[in-house]
């Protein structure tokens, strides 16, 4: 069987290292915001080309403090595409804020510029993307739009660790870039993990605070701010997993490149372009029988997912909000996307394999 990830295998090359990090994160006896986190926000900071760091507790609280840091008014409008996970729309909703939902391009899977600028109102203040599967966004529109109405633009990076448009790299675009660090994330902790990335030292100032109750010296509280901070243990473990990034990121963009290579024409796969270095967190395609594909490869032994069945707009959680309204562009990705083994656990034989049998489909 080729599972679709085996977080097992996938982290077996770091054991050593893990357990004995661990043991000098359990004798050190500082176990929150502590030597792992400072030094992991200013390595990552680094690898990342951002001038800051913060460490947070997960990827929603990365979008949603990067929202709150703004203190927008209540009903202010953040356009947002309409084909990301739930996560991105709840940081908006979590800000008593409003999602504009605008379609992405049906071949890229990012959205569209020219939508956005459509979607754009007096009370619109901020564009939220998202460097779905690991490719960027079209960066030069989307800033030029930023740019032209004068909005704040937070970039949703979960996917997209080390992903580049022209060689400047997602989450160094906008005000604040948002990670998550969710155990199958190309840098995935053994955890939940997140941290925002960011070159203004005012926002990273008021990030550290915001995070931490609102606080920078203990029982003084500047701010109404949450507890979400990236957890001590988590950290040292992402230093650990942080230098072998690139590796990781070459293994999935070599196992990426033999489907591309080799999978007939049956199949839409991902655009390539030489502007876009893409990590291909998620390696895509899309088939009308996706779902009959799907069944297939389970027979062959070979499993799969989909990212993600169902539209942000008909999940029962945002129907108060987003009932009626219709996406045929997001609807149509939803309904033929499977994603295909492509992980750091998987070795070339196992992608041979899994283009053998969908050829064969």
């Amino acid at each position: 069987m080729i599972p679709y990830e085996n977080l097992f295998e996938l982290n077996k090359p770091f054991n050593e290292a893990f357990k004995q990090r661990f043991s000098d994160f359990l004798n050190s006896g500082w176990y929150i915001l502590g030597k792992y986190t400072d030094d992991f926000e200013q390595q990552f900071a680094q690898w990342n080309q951002s001038a800051y760091c913060i460490g947070v507790a997960n990827g929603l609280d990365a979008l949603t403090l990067s929202l709150k840091t703004f203190d927008f008014e209540p009903g202010s409008e953040v356009i947002v595409p309409s084909n990301t996970y739930i996560a991105t729309i709840l940081s908006i909703t979590n800000n008593n804020l409003v999602p504009v939902l605008v379609e992405p391009d049906i071949h890229t899977y990012n959205i569209e510029p020219a939508e956005v600028e459509k979607a754009i109102t007096p009370r619109t203040k901020a564009i939220m993307i998202v460097h779905l599967y690991g490719k960027c966004c079209n960066m030069d529109a989307i800033m030029a739009i930023k740019e032209k109405y004068n909005l704040v633009l937070i970039e949703d990076c979960a996917q997209a660790h080390g992903a580049m448009h022209k060689g400047k790299k997602a989450g160094t675009f906008g005000e604040f870039g948002a990670f998550s660090f969710y155990p199958t994330k190309n840098l995935g902790a053994l955890g939940d993990a997140g941290a925002i990335t960011t070159d203004n030292i005012e926002y990273a100032d008021k990030m550290r605070k915001l995070r931490n109750y609102g606080s920078e010296k203990k029982y003084y509280n500047e701010y109404m701010g949450v507890n979400s901070r990236l957890d001590e243990l988590q950290a040292a473990f992402l230093q650990i997993k942080l230098e072998a990034l690139d590796s990781i990121n070459a293994h999935k963009q070599k196992l990426a490149g033999m489907y591309l290579d080799q999978l007939k024409s049956d199949f839409i796969l991902p655009v390539v372009d030489a502007d876009y270095t893409d990590v291909y967190h998620i390696f895509n395609i899309r088939h009308p029988r996706r779902d009959e594909l799907k069944a297939y490869l389970l027979e062959q032994g070979i499993g799969t997912e989909i990212h993600y069945p169902v539209p942000p707009h008909q999940q029962k959680a945002l129907s108060h909000l987003l009932a009626g309204q219709h996406f045929p562009i997001s609807e149509a990705i939803h309904q033929t996307t499977l994603s295909l083994p492509c992980s750091y656990c998987h070795t070339e034989k196992d992608a041979q394999f899994v283009i053998d049998n969908l050829n064969a489909f």
